[in-house]
């Protein structure tokens, strides 16, 4: 990641005194960008169509064109179906979390590292949810909606 730390800037709001001058000082390493653009980038960037996204997430096809289209804000367990039906890495569904504002996977988690461990390893999302049930967790909720 180019220019400044998280850390850095927490350090800088909390020596500022006024989020304006914060702002526009650091206005090139704040995130500026929709889910929804965010997710049509990833489309572009990994060559697949929507269609191939719902066949990889197990989501309802109305439901994932809703997201595209930013008119629906998902769970967290969906966006990561999401990331499994678009063979995100374990590091583009972290930033694809974190730009949703839910809080990223979570090694010292249980659940979130074996999410981890399948998104690092190419798992299918059918795959993850045998390991999370094998394990006693919840698995990646696709219900249609």
């Amino acid at each position: 990641m180019d220019g400044k730390s998280t850390d850095e800037l927490k350090n800088e709001i909390k020596e500022v005194t006024d989020i304006e001058d914060f702002l526009s000082a650091n206005s090139a390493h704040l995130i500026k960008e929709s889910l929804s653009k965010h997710l049509h980038a990833l489309l572009s960037l990994k060559n697949l169509s929507r269609a191939d996204v719902i066949r990889g997430s197990l989501l309802g096809r109305a439901y994932v064109y809703r997201i595209f289209a930013g008119q629906k804000i998902p769970s967290r367990d969906k966006l990561i179906a999401l990331a499994f039906g678009m063979r995100l890495s374990d590091e583009e569904t972290q930033k694809m979390l974190k730009l949703s504002g839910n809080r990223e996977l979570y090694a010292r988690d249980e659940r979130d590292a074996l999410i981890l461990f399948a998104l690092q390893r190419n798992m299918t999302i059918i795959d993850t949810n045998g390991l999370l049930f094998d394990h006693h967790f919840a698995v990646l909720n696709t219900t249609k909606e």
